[in-house]
């Protein structure tokens, strides 16, 4: 028979089903129609948000930036990217001709800089109305439209050897536009606020981690493998 200590298996077997019971259930949509693992998420991303705002000081930065000038050619992924690009940007107070498959954009950089900044932190504070209205799309078309004009308008700055101004439009990027649209509709908390469920996932991955690797041990021990150290040879 295979099972030369049924004891250990038993246990080790034992050990394996329930962990596979509890997996299961953490797929289930049992907190607030969520599985376990979104409702973490979320309890994450609330938590991160509570001191994750930079938009602020971004459009503080971005003053100085106000009077420059912004003359770029870009080129959109699509048909339906191109007209929200320009809905952005002429509603920021640019000027945006169409050119063959491409869009020439003049203005001022600080100011559409800023634009863009109000509408993520309108997403970032669930103030999606308020970007909804101005361009009658959702609030997180504009930001992803935003951020395509962006990433554009970065590669022509570089072009022109304009680095400062390329190098400040990917922080507005990564810690404006991306922070506003990944933070949308996410209601903020401390951590203070949620000790409690944080000091349980803590302690119960530990033990979960533990569950499983001690289930595997006494399974392999239940079949008679054990880990040794090999024996050391003389050369």
């Amino acid at each position: 028979m295979l099972i030369k200590h049924k004891g250990e298996f038993l246990k080790g077997f034992l050990l394996f089903i329930s962990f596979l019971v509890v997996l299961f259930l953490m797929f289930m949509p049992l907190v607030n129609g969520k599985n376990a693992l979104e409702a973490s998420d979320d309890l994450f991303n609330s938590i991160a948000k509570g001191s994750a705002n930079y938009i602020p000081g971004i459009k503080k930065q971005a003053d100085a930036f106000k009077g420059k000038a912004l003359d770029a050619t870009i080129k959109l992924k699509s048909p339906e990217m191109t007209q929200k690009v320009t809905k952005l940007l002429t509603t920021a107070g640019a000027q945006v001709t169409p050119k063959e498959n491409e869009l020439e954009v003049k203005g001022d950089l600080g100011g559409v800089i800023i634009a863009a900044l109000n509408d993520a932190d309108a997403m970032f504070n669930n103030r999606e109305t308020e970007v909804s209205s101005k361009y009658g799309m959702r609030g997180k078309e504009a930001l992803f439209a935003w951020h395509g004009a962006f990433k554009e308008i970065d590669k022509s700055l570089k072009k022109q050897k304009l680095f400062k101004e390329a190098k400040f439009l990917d922080t507005v990027i990564k810690k404006g536009v991306e922070l506003g649209y990944n933070f949308a509709n996410i209601v903020p908390e401390t951590a203070s606020s949620k000790a409690g469920i944080l000091a349980f996932s803590l302690v119960f991955y530990v033990i979960y981690t533990l569950w499983w690797g001690i289930g595997i041990l006494m399974l392999f021990e239940g079949f008679g493998l054990q880990m040794k150290a090999g024996a050391k040879k003389e050369v």
